[in-house]
């Protein structure tokens, strides 16, 4: 697994790709914080906090986490090297985890350096300090989480298909149904009755439940549960590979 995991890491720093990740998600949230005029502009408001961090860059990883993840087993179908994996001792459940380790340490050393954006918003306010820690870190927790769910959305995709683009597509569109479709779904008529445990299957809920600053138990699991699922699934759809050529 640690093999596999060096390879992506690797793989993501010797060409421009993990470079880039760290750069978009930066870049976007510093024009929204700093630059862009308007309601999300941190001067603009007059107010110290980092909500505009953390409203905007669940959507900036609804992108850029599916485009770190897209080519990850596309490629190697692609390029028939999944072939080549399989001839080493080495299972389905160890290729896909360390796939997916590399594309969450790669989503934390984009965070990482968001923690600039702490120490400014802490500097800038008229009494400095003035920021609620407790929701804040929730909250980068909270974006950790939510992007690894987009990880493994991600490497499910790229199980599916040969094609980088048509493997992007997909994650996309179940993340964005994990971050936003139960929301729209409870609201339906007819299930107002279970509109709340509808929610609750979202990702939305618990990331802004982590947000407030309450570490509750139960988040955690649901995303370690849904990160679970996703990774199992493409196990499963690794695994039907191979029975296919076997039969």
């Amino acid at each position: 697994m640690f093999a596999i995991f060096r390879k992506e890491i690797n793989g993501f720093f010797s060409s421009l790709t993990g470079y880039i990740v760290i750069a978009v998600f930066l870049l976007i949230n510093s024009l929204f914080m700093w630059i862009f005029p308007g309601q999300w502009n941190i001067l603009d408001s007059g107010y110290a906090s980092l909500d505009t961090l953390f409203f905007i860059s669940p959507w900036v990883f609804l992108f850029l986490v599916p485009a770190v993840t897209m080519r990850m087993i596309a490629e190697e179908k692609r390029l028939g090297t999944l072939e080549l994996i399989y001839s080493r001792p080495l299972s389905e459940r160890e290729l896909i985890y360390g796939k997916y380790l590399a594309s969450v340490v790669l989503v934390l050393l984009a965070l990482i350096p968001g923690l600039v954006y702490f120490l400014s918003v802490w500097l800038l306010g008229e009494t400095p300090g003035n920021l609620d820690e407790g929701a804040t870190w929730g909250a980068f927790i909270g974006l950790f989480f939510l992007a690894a769910v987009y990880a493994s959305a991600g490497l499910f995709a790229s199980s599916l298909t040969d094609n980088q683009v048509i493997a992007f597509i997909i994650a996309v569109l179940i993340s964005f149904v994990m971050f936003s479709g139960f929301d729209s779904l409870a609201y339906l008529p007819g299930l107002k009755k279970v509109d709340e445990v509808i929610i609750r299957l979202g990702i939305n809920e618990h990331y802004k439940s982590m947000s407030r600053g309450v570490l509750d138990l139960g988040d955690i699991v649901y995303f370690i549960a849904v990160v679970v699922v996703f990774n199992e699934a493409t196990r499963l759809v690794l695994m039907s590979r191979k029975w296919k050529k076997r039969s």
